[in-house]
């Protein structure tokens, strides 16, 4: 089983893409397809026998064209080019004021005057309406090949619609040419340039706002720099990014972006790295560490061994995470896709017994004909299309700007339903690490001097506690007579003098007189592990080591309350060790003493009760529970992504990004909701209007103002799902 994006040609509605999904998914070969109308592409899950010309095959088999492989380093800005709008409309306000002048008491051009100069004036409107149907020959080759391939779509419903009013108004025209001057009141030229121009209009428009909904995903991509310093032979060459191959080694200046994903091999700096994360405190990097294109170098030169390029760098692998989470289909957009899959021939059917209608009662070809295009023109589909992917679009660039990657659109619609919340202790609440919340010291070495001592015992040690006690940076003397005392802690000599460091155990068992119980009381009491020094047969200092809490959590488990969500601490820890964490935080219900094989039963108990549990850990030891829960979600490295399979992978530490995802959640679920009530109550309200419906109330619509109207539709959806991005 493969997956592949392809990019979309030919797509104009969302009637559109719903009969391209349908179609590929009837294909033999294809598991599942989904099609998204806002990025023109299709996100195909194929069996491994078929290939990317059978995969296009089947696109162009249904009235479309592949416009080949989605590439996430490619992503481009592309260029509307305003000037035929502005030359047209010159042109659409001319034909208004030639065809309705006399209407509204305007002057009237002598030689073009309806009464007095028919042909004249049928001739020229025939002359304008044909340079709008060059114009619009897009929408009408379109809409009719649409037609042919039995999948009809908005502009099949446009041309249906101009192309009638066209042939009538042409047929007139040749009555007029034979005298009969009365037919000069038939003709409908203005309202074919008109509708082409209002479907232009607004396909400009469109297209502009739904490449504003894209942004933040193409500025992850144009953020890498052009170019990189190699470094040949001890000189500088600078190279494009396309001349970078792995292996090579390359500068990178303060104030410069980093090329691609690398190792330092030389040097020490600070990096920004907001772009992916969402953290603004620069990230300090020295040999050996990772780095990422598109970081920003803050204030020193360092040397980095090229390792990701191209497609396998960090920054290709998010954005192809995202767009592939977009081409996904939230249950809420299911409503919608059903209307767009019939809505188009339910209005052609509508607008021909509707036409019937008016010619069995009035007689009247005229109204019958206006009724007839007005309902075709005013009909949208395109709203109930744009609705839902339009705002998942946003969202989910939105929330990849602040370094939350969602692996499926169906997150923002369930992230808003979460109603509890599981954390796990280690490496979630806290940051996983031992480090020394309080120091006693009763020697008369300074304080610095004392943790000296400790690091050169220390350093000997691999244990977690040792860590936490040995600075990198510092070059220790070596001890001699150096043990391990299983189960007790250290021993060692140094400068001629016997330590030990170790745990209550080792100072029973040395049968050292212990006169510091209550400051053994106040580590305990605060959740530190206590380390004995000893020298000399005599204790010199405590040591308290905990694994210390992340710094904004009390703030997020208080905002999580005031969206009414449960948090919950799952832990393998002691109750002790597990409940003070809890206290400080604020955490009310605590589940200790669990295995992690024992965990995802704790989620499923949950569960049964109700609750829609969102579970937060490390995706290591919480696999099977991530799995469980409604939505998993682990804290990652940026350049670990690709194997991780949780839900939801936030790129900081900050577990305020929780926060942040449920809000955007609720606003898209919100948006979403306000898009097809609009789109559905937009179509309800027009058609019938544009049936004639509401004649006796004085409620009329004519074509004109019904691609007007249509036009005004999908615009209004569009600007409600941008309000995402503030």
């Amino acid at each position: 089983m493969q997956k592949i994006i392809l990019n979309i040609g030919g797509m104009t509605c969302s009637a559109c893409s719903s009969s391209l999904e349908k179609y590929l998914k009837k294909q033999p070969g294809i598991i599942d397809a989904s099609v998204n109308l806002v990025l023109a592409q299709a996100l195909i899950t194929y069996e491994d026998n078929l290939t990317l010309n059978t995969l296009e095959k089947y696109i162009k088999e249904a009235g479309f064209k592949s416009l080949g492989i989605f590439d996430e380093t490619k992503l481009k800005k592309n260029k509307h080019s305003k000037a035929p709008l502005i030359i047209y409309g010159i042109l659409a306000l001319l034909v208004l004021y030639i065809a309705m002048a006399h209407m509204v008491n305007l002057p009237v051009i002598p030689f073009l005057n309806m009464m007095d100069y028919p042909i004249n004036y049928a001739i020229c409107l025939l002359i304008f309406s044909l340079i709008f149907l060059f114009y619009g020959k897009d929408i009408i080759l379109n809409g009719y090949k649409n037609l042919i391939h039995k999948s009809p779509n908005m502009d099949t419903l446009v041309t249906i619609g101009v192309l009638s009013s066209f042939f009538y108004s042409l047929y007139n025209t040749v009555m007029i040419l034979k005298g009969y001057s009365m037919y000069v009141e038939s003709l409908y030229y203005e309202s074919v340039c008109i509708i082409i121009y209002f479907l232009k209009l607004g396909r400009f428009i469109d297209n502009i706002n739904k490449e504003k909904t894209y942004d933040a995903i193409k500025g992850l991509v144009q953020i890498t720099p052009s170019k990189a310093l190699k470094l040949i032979d001890g000189k500088r060459v600078e190279i494009t990014l396309d001349e970078i191959k792995k292996g090579d080694i390359l500068l990178c200046l303060p104030g410069m972006k980093i090329a691609c994903d690398g190792i330092v091999s030389m040097g020490t700096t600070y990096v920004d790295e907001s772009f992916i994360t969402g953290e603004s405190t620069p990230v300090k990097k020295d040999i050996n560490n990772k780095v990422v294109a598109g970081s920003l170098n803050i204030n020193g030169s360092i040397e980095y061994i090229a390792q990701n390029i191209g497609k396998d760098s960090t920054i290709s692998k998010i954005v192809n995470l995202v767009v592939e989470a977009t081409n996904t289909k939230p249950k809420i957009a299911s409503l919608a896709d059903k209307v767009s899959g019939i809505f188009v021939p339910i209005v052609i059917i509508l607008s021909i017994l509707t036409f019937i209608f008016y010619m069995i009662f009035t007689h009247d070809l005229n109204l019958a004909l206006t009724h007839f295009v007005t309902i075709l023109v005013v009909a949208c589909p395109c709203a109930l299309g744009l609705a839902t992917p339009l705002s998942i679009v946003v969202s989910e660039g939105k929330c990849a700007q602040i370094g939350i990657l969602i692996k499926k659109s169906q997150i923002l619609e369930d992230a808003s339903k979460i109603d509890t919340i599981v954390m796990d202790k280690t490496g979630t609440l806290t940051y996983g690490t031992l480090k020394i919340s309080k120091l006693y010291n009763y020697s008369t070495y300074p304080k610095d001097k004392l943790l000296y001592l400790v690091g050169c015992i220390e350093t000997n040690s691999n244990h977690p506690i040792a860590k936490s006690l040995v600075n990198k940076e510092t070059k220790y003397e070596k001890v001699t007579d150096f043990k391990n005392l299983d189960g007790l802690g250290l021993e060692a000599t140094l400068n001629n003098k016997k330590y030990y460091l170790g745990n209550a155990k080792l100072v029973a068992k040395l049968s050292i007189e212990n006169t510091h119980v209550q400051d053994e009381q106040t580590l305990t009491q605060n959740g530190s592990s206590i380390i004995y020094v000893i020298e000399d047969n005599k204790i010199i200092a405590l040591i308290g080591v905990k694994d210390i809490i992340k710094k904004d959590m009390k703030e997020v488990i208080s905002k999580l309350k005031d969206l009414n969500i449960n948090t919950i601490m799952l832990t393998g820890d002691n109750e002790t060790t597990a409940n003070l964490v809890a206290k400080e935080l604020n955490i009310k219900e605590v589940i200790a003493n669990v295995y992690p094989q024992d965990k995802t039963n704790e989620i499923k108990n949950l569960q049964s009760k109700g609750k829609k549990v969102m579970m937060v850990g490390d995706g290591i030891n919480d696999a099977p529970s991530l799995a469980t829960a409604n939505i998993g979600v682990t804290v990652a490295n940026a350049t670990d992504i690709a194997s991780n399979s949780s839900d939801v992978i936030l790129l900081n530490d900050s577990l305020m990004s929780l926060v942040k995802l449920i809000n955007i959640s609720t606003k898209t679920l919100k948006i979403i909701k306000e898009n097809l009530f609009w789109a559905f109550f937009y179509n309800i309200i027009t058609i019938p209007i544009a049936m004639g419906l509401l004649t006796r109330f004085n409620i009329t619509m004519n074509p004109m103002l019904g691609s007007l109207a249509m036009m005004l539709s999908s615009l209004t959806v569009i600007l409600n799902a941008l309000r995402l991005r503030k």
